[in-house]
């Protein structure tokens, strides 16, 4: 038994997908500047009346919800669905009282 080589009809040749071609710029040039290779162009600063309005802060209570919600989970109690409503009542405990129930979840964890 003798091993042949197997002949290709035509050679294939190496093609670099990441091959760039210099003789044409990549990106264009900002309108009114001329076309240069080895140019790096800088964004302009975006306009302060086309930024996004910030979300409102939020309520004191909701902020207090979603901290008792991760303290609970930190502890390895996930709240459940059906706990919805004693997460709200407990939310809407003053801060200082929500603050201990935190430290207790943390020391028990």
């Amino acid at each position: 038994m003798t091993a042949t080589a197997v002949e290709h009809s035509s050679p294939h040749a190496f093609v670099d997908p990441y091959a760039v071609d210099d003789t044409e710029p990549v990106w264009p040039a900002p309108a009114g500047q001329p076309q240069d290779a080895d140019a790096d162009y800088l964004l302009p600063p975006p306009d302060p009346a086309q930024r996004l309005h910030p979300a409102p802060a939020l309520d004191p209570r909701d902020r207090r919800r979603l901290d008792l919600h991760a303290a609970l989970t930190a502890a390895g109690i996930p709240p459940r669905p059906e706990d919805r409503e004693a997460i709200d009542q407990l939310s809407a405990l003053p801060r200082s009282v929500n603050a201990a129930l935190q430290r207790w979840l943390r020391h028990t964890a």
